[in-house]
């Protein structure tokens, strides 16, 4: 306890934490300053050792296994709490303890080959179909949403991101469209119900590519949309548009190069593509050991410093890149509030545990893009410099004159 007191004590800058530890002591961190005021319970001294060991990684089993339980707020408080005391930019010994050694593991679980990839996505992705339909929005998607106003729905939100997408694709009637690591579908149903488009989606899912045929077939698009479960370095055909949402976060560091290049060889001469993917305002550092082991096994959120290389090196031209800074926050918020509210209803599917993993999940991702310099990043690519408008005007353009949501959603 001596270990993490020092620690937390140095750490808390902003508002108030109580730590009651095994032998029922509290202890107060009180910064003096406004933030967010917790107090939490820990049951064990070796769970007190191993915070003060790795907190990156054990704070989550703690939560998890029940042995860290909040008196005073909940966990989106402690996590939020932490992470405004940690910033971004900067290095802080509550979050480099253990990271030394980690470094190693992490550099080697960053190697994605197709067998391990198509296990990485069944971690995640094959979960109950009850499960994701109690948080995600109708059309399923697991991805950022675009907020064009801090009232919108999450429903509206996710139709103005395909809107958006769409629009930065310039999408002509006939096209064949690839849409990469597809989901459930609902970005490729969206390009061929409203911009006249073929599109082929690939997933490594085997619950998703169910799902999302199933749904073409009622919105009677079979002749429009072709789901397979394929890995994109297995394509072969030509597109006159490329789009991946929310997929290159799985791809590893190691795998760009080849990525890139994939996209080049399979996109037609006069081609666009467009990269929806999390990334990072900081410096490169591994993916976050919780999440790792538990969420996304082989996932890795970039800086662009680590992204444009692989894609100049691949012989494309970078044509915009957008940064969505607090959509994915907002989106989370909707996710986690919807998840609590069903909280009830997941724990007859799974259990307490599984109840607080994905609780503890949901608030860390959030705070995370709140105070920890995660964003999105919208990279458009082409092989030409001509082949679109000479302003990015035509994107607003399209979204209210072809896209517009609005008008969309009516329909």
């Amino acid at each position: 306890m001596i270990a993490l007191s020092q620690i937390l004590k140095r750490l808390i800058r902003q508002g108030k934490l109580t730590v009651i530890d095994p032998d029922g002591r509290e202890i107060l961190f009180d910064s003096g300053t406004p933030g967010p005021v917790v107090k939490m319970r820990l049951h064990t001294k070796a769970v007190t050792r191993k915070l003060a060991l790795f907190p990156k990684l054990y704070l989550g089993e703690a939560y998890m296994d029940g042995e860290l339980t909040l008196e005073d707020g909940n966990i989106y408080d402690l996590l939020d709490l932490f992470t405004r005391n940690i910033g971004w930019g900067k290095r802080n010994l509550f979050v480099d303890l253990g990271d030394f050694v980690y470094r190693f593991y992490w550099f080697f679980n960053q190697f994605n080959p197709k067998s391990r990839s198509l296990k990485n996505v069944a971690h995640h992705y094959d979960l109950s179909d009850d499960f994701y339909d109690l948080f995600l929005d109708e059309n399923r998607q697991y991805s950022c949403a675009y907020y064009k106003t801090p009232n919108d729905s999450l429903e509206q939100a996710q139709v103005q991101k395909m809107a958006h997408i769409a629009a930065k694709l310039a999408l002509k009637p006939g096209q064949k469209v690839l849409d990469i690591g597809c989901g459930w579908g609902g970005m490729a149903r969206f390009l061929a119900e409203n911009a006249d488009v073929k599109v082929t989606g690939v997933t490594l899912s085997k619950n998703q590519l169910g799902y999302a045929s199933e749904k073409a077939k009622q919105m009677g698009l079979v002749n429009k949309v072709d789901y397979r479960l394929t890995d994109y370095r297995d394509v072969t055909e030509t597109f006159d548009r490329i789009v991946s949402v929310g997929m290159f976060e799985h791809v590893g560091v190691p795998h760009y190069k080849q990525y890139f290049k994939k996209v080049k060889s399979i996109l037609s001469d006069d081609g666009v593509a467009l990269i929806h993917t999390i990334g990072t305002a900081d410096r490169p550092s591994p993916t976050n050991p919780w999440i790792q082991k538990y969420i996304f096994p082989g996932g890795y959120i970039p800086p662009l410093s680590e992204v444009t290389p692989a894609i100049e090196k691949a012989g494309l031209y970078v044509t915009d890149i957008e940064i969505l800074r607090v959509h994915y926050a907002e989106t989370l918020r909707d996710w986690r509030k919807r998840f609590m509210a069903k909280l009830e209803t997941v724990r007859e599917i799974y259990d307490d545990r599984f109840c607080r993993m994905w609780e503890f999940y949901l608030a860390a991702s959030e705070v995370s893009f709140r105070n920890s310099g995660l964003v999105v990043f919208q990279i458009q690519l082409a092989k030409r410099l001509t082949d679109l408008p000479l302003t990015r005007d035509y994107i607003s353009e399209i979204e209210e004159n072809e896209l517009n949501p609005a008008r969309v959603a009516a329909e």
